[in-house]
Formats: C-alpha cells, sequence, structure tokens
C-alpha cells in the first residue's frame, strides 16, 4: 500500500483520544513523514468528510459514533469488518475506501492479558449493542464463548445483533440472572467517558466475573474503580486501544516496526496519561 497522503482520526467527540498521541510516536520512530490528527466530526457531516479523505489518499482509524456508518460508506471490506459491520482503521487507493475491524484482536489480547482464567465455553453479560459491541460478540465468537446476553437500550438493535450473532449472542431475558452468573461483563456503551454515570451498578455483577470497561479516561472510569472496591477483577479499554492501534498501524505500513518495537513505543507514548 502506498503511503496515504493523511492519516488522521475520525469521531465525535476525539479530544479524550489517545491515539494522535501513541500513533505519532509510532510514526516518528518509523521515520514516516507524515501526522496523526483527530479530527471532530459530527455525524452530519461524515460523508462530506469522507469525500474530503477520499481525495487526499487518507487512511486512519474511526471511533465513536462512526463505526457503523463508516462500514456503509466504504465501497470494500474486509471479511472481519463484514462481518463486524463496523469499521475502526481505513485506507484509500484510487479514491476507493477499504474499512478493516482492528478492535477484535484488540478485544482478543485484552481478554487474553485480563482474564487469561475465564473459562471454556464461558458465559458474557455484553452492556450496548453498537459497532463496539458488534467487535466484541465477533471476538467471542473467536474466544470459543458458550453465550453472550446483551442488555442496551434500544431494543430494535439489540435484537438485531442478537440475530446477526445468532450462534453466541441472545437477548438478555433476565439481565440480573445473567449478571449474577457472568464469567465476563463488558460495558461497550461509551459511558463514563465524561463523567461518574456508571452503565450498571457494580452490586448486580456476580463475584466470579471479570470486568472490562471498553472506555478509558486518564486515572480509569469511575465505573472500573467502583468494581474493583466490590473485588470484582476489572480493567478499562486501553489495552484494546493499544492493541488495535498497533493491528492499524501494521495495516498501512506493513508491519514497519517489529511488533514488540510497535508495543514497547506505544506504552511509552501513553506513559503519564495512562
Amino acid at each position: 500500500m502506498a503511503l496515504p497522503g493523511r492519516l488522521v482520526l475520525l469521531g465525535h467527540p476525539v479530544a479524550h483520544s489517545l491515539s494522535p498521541l501513541f500513533q505519532n510516536a509510532l510514526l516518528a520512530r518509523a521515520g514516516i513523514s507524515l501526522q496523526y490528527d483527530a479530527l471532530d466530526v459530527a455525524p452530519e457531516g461524515l460523508l462530506a468528510e469522507l469525500e474530503v479523505l477520499r481525495a487526499a489518499g487518507a487512511a486512519g482509524n474511526v471511533t465513536v459514533p462512526h463505526k457503523e456508518s463508516m462500514a456503509a460508506a466504504c465501497d470494500w471490506l474486509t471479511p472481519l469488518a463484514l462481518r463486524v459491520g463496523a469499521v475502526n482503521t481505513f485506507w484509500t487507493d484510487d479514491e476507493a475506501l477499504f474499512g478493516d475491524n482492528t478492535d477484535v484482536g484488540g478485544f482478543v489480547a485484552t481478554v487474553r492479558a485480563h482474564a487469561p482464567r475465564l473459562p471454556d465455553h464461558a458465559k458474557v453479560v455484553l452492556l450496548g449493542a453498537g459497532g463496539s459491541a458488534s467487535a466484541v460478540l465477533a471476538a467471542c465468537e473467536e474466544l470459543g464463548v458458550a453465550r453472550v446476553d446483551i442488555i442496551a437500550r434500544t431494543q430494535s438493535r439489540t435484537e438485531g445483533l442478537a440475530a446477526h450473532f445468532a450462534g453466541v449472542a441472545h437477548v438478555a431475558s433476565d439481565p440480573a440472572g445473567a449478571l449474577s452468573r457472568a464469567d465476563l461483563v463488558v460495558n461497550a456503551t461509551p459511558i463514563g467517558l465524561t463523567d461518574d454515570a456508571m452503565p450498571i451498578a457494580p452490586s448486580l455483577i456476580g463475584p466470579q466475573a471479570a470486568v472490562v470497561d471498553l472506555t478509558y479516561r486518564r486515572g480509569e472510569t469511575p465505573w472500573v474503580h467502583a468494581c474493583r472496591a466490590r473485588g470484582l477483577n476489572a480493567t478499562d479499554g486501553l489495552t484494546m486501544l493499544v492493541e488495535q492501534g498497533a493491528l492499524a498501524f501494521d495495516r498501512w505500513f506493513d508491519h514497519a516496526l517489529s511488533p514488540h518495537e510497535v508495543r514497547s513505543v506505544i506504552w511509552s507514548a501513553i506513559g503519564e496519561n495512562r
């Protein structure tokens, strides 16, 4: 793939994102003369912005709330992005827009790092039904999870997601029971990104469960802290951010750095911003 004309992050909001910090560190280490910029693009402005990026031969990442809209806008999707129905990594070739999903690999790596004792055929509760939730479900298929109960506000989206991943996913008919029995509880909503709100009360989660909050912020989210205070093994989405970012960099620049060096540079760049 040719060197991108621009490298960007598309989202709304994006000011909190650590992606520019570590992607620019990776570019500097690899000696690539590009800058990774965060673009705050409202949903109604996405398609117009994509036309500009096509013409510039851009590549980049996509975050909330654009992942599903980006999948619909792409001219070509990897099989994984097609399965997920959401794109978080893109590039252009002759103004054609290509999309991939590295969130799946990022979530698999997160589970293996933070819940290595997850039992075979584990039971998962997933909070949310957006693009990130879809990536979690694809990862659960890869991990051999037995069942995922989805709890989300919008019934139609929840039912659609459960139907798309019918082999593993179900609309939670008994949310309280599912939470009490879960081996892993995942928050795939943006709740807690900018305030002290929590997606659910930690007291509803069984003591055996590991907890992953895909939301991350400096000092971790209030939900992660509250879950830990209850004695739960809880982590935020930073490992997923790092892993999906490493996979995206490899996609854009064809392994310009070794996997070990990529991850070392990312964690070093994040540093005190953790």
